[in-house]
């Protein structure tokens, strides 16, 4: 099993992770613990969630989730993957190409 998350922080920024053992991951989060990110952060909370399979699956998630800017992962956590179709750079020069 893997699972990839977002936490919202107290400075209202989004921390993207995976882990094996969801739970565990979060208390060691809330007590400072988790990554240096969220350390000087606290609180913060869990805003979103998924379960895998296999941990690859969530750390390849994880990765995509954290190239995307503020508003993509916002627009993610209120809608999910259909809120943000049309959001990639490629799609968007499609868009913006003349006669298209």
């Amino acid at each position: 099993m893997g699972y990839v998350y977002i936490l919202r922080c107290s400075d209202g920024t989004f921390y993207v992770g995976s882990t094996r053992d969801l739970h565990r991951r979060l208390e060691t989060h809330a007590q400072g613990l988790g990554s240096n990110y969220t350390s000087c952060r606290l609180p913060v909370e869990l805003v979103w969630f998924d379960e895998f399979e296999r941990i690859d699956e969530a750390f390849g998630l994880e990765k995509r989730i954290q190239g995307w800017s503020h508003a993509k992962r916002l627009a993610f956590i209120e809608g999910g993957f259909d809120a943000i179709k049309g959001w990639s750079a490629r799609e968007r020069k499609l868009r913006a190409t003349p006669g298209r």
